[in-house]
């Protein structure tokens, strides 16, 4: 099992809040948890949950991958790829919100046709689609 780094990630948080201009308290209120919880993830003494991460994430408008990679819950060699290519994705200003869930959807979806889907094999879903897409059908066969 990967090392983790909780004492990282809490400074990694910290700074985060700071850069968004938060108090603690706001970043807890709007993350729905609690300010004593989140000062002692800050302070590297707790060990959040990939949950309350989301939840933080999103609270700061963050990629959630990235807080799983400072966490130790994904490991970072080998999904640094995908974080980076979804954080660039989330983080684009030209896009709206709908347009980048519908781009991560594609994204995914190829990933998981290539065999680098979470609970697929390598060839598994070639005919993958987008959630609720009808597959291509080859007009020839």
């Amino acid at each position: 099992m990967a090392s983790l780094n909780v004492g990282n990630l809490g400074e990694y948080l910290r700074e985060q809040r700071r850069n968004a201009q938060l108090s603690l308290r706001q970043l807890a209120d709007a993350a729905g948890v609690s300010n004593p919880y989140l000062s002692q993830i800050e302070r590297g003494l707790r060990r959040p949950s990939a949950e309350v991460l989301q939840q933080v994430a999103k609270a700061l408008r963050i990629s959630a991958e990235t807080l799983y990679v400072r966490a130790g819950i994904l490991d970072a060699e080998r999904d640094r790829d995908d974080v980076e290519t979804r954080a660039v994705i989330l983080a684009d200003p030209s896009l709206n919100e709908r347009q980048k869930q519908v781009l991560l959807q594609v994204y995914e979806s190829f990933r998981k046709e290539n065999g680098f889907g979470a609970d697929t094999e390598p060839g598994a879903g070639a005919d993958a689609a987008v959630d609720g897409a009808e597959p291509v059908k080859n007009p020839h066969s």
